[in-house]
C-alpha cells in the first residue's frame, strides 16, 4: 500500500497484532453490504487516532482594544418620545401601567399587536 488513506491506515494499525494469524479477503460491496456501516463510522480526529490529521487553524488575532460609546441624552429622549408618538406603543404603555383599569384599550391596537 503506497499511501493509505485515513481509514485504511486505521485498520492496518488495528489488525497488525494479528498478522500471521488471519487472512484478509476482499469482498465486493454489492455482496458484503453489512460492512458498509463500519467503514462509514469515523473516529474522532484527535491525537489518540492513529490516522490523526491536524486541522489547519487560522492564526488568532488578540483583541487589544475596547470601544466605549457614550450616547448623548437627546438620543434617549428621542426614543422615549417615539413611544408616545406611535399609536400602538402608546396604548401598550398605558396598558402596562399599574393604574390602568381600562382593558378596552386593547381593541384599539392593530391586529398584529394583539397577538
Amino acid at each position: 500500500m503506497k499511501t493509505p488513506n485515513r481509514h485504511m491506515l486505521r485498520w492496518k494499525i488495528a489488525i497488525q497484532e494479528y498478522r500471521g494469524n488471519m487472512t484478509i479477503v476482499h469482498k465486493d460491496g454489492n455482496i458484503h453490504k453489512n460492512s458498509d456501516v463500519l467503514r462509514r463510522w469515523p473516529l474522532p480526529n484527535n491525537i489518540d487516532n492513529p490516522s490523526y490529521v491536524p486541522e489547519e487553524s487560522s492564526p488568532q488575532i488578540p483583541l487589544e482594544g475596547i470601544s466605549v460609546t457614550d450616547l448623548i441624552t437627546t438620543f434617549f429622549e428621542e426614543v422615549r418620545n417615539s413611544y408616545t408618538q406611535d399609536k400602538n406603543c402608546s396604548i401598550l404603555c398605558q396598558l402596562l401601567t399599574k393604574n390602568c383599569k381600562d382593558n378596552s384599550l386593547i381593541h384599539y391596537l392593530d391586529e398584529i399587536w394583539k397577538k
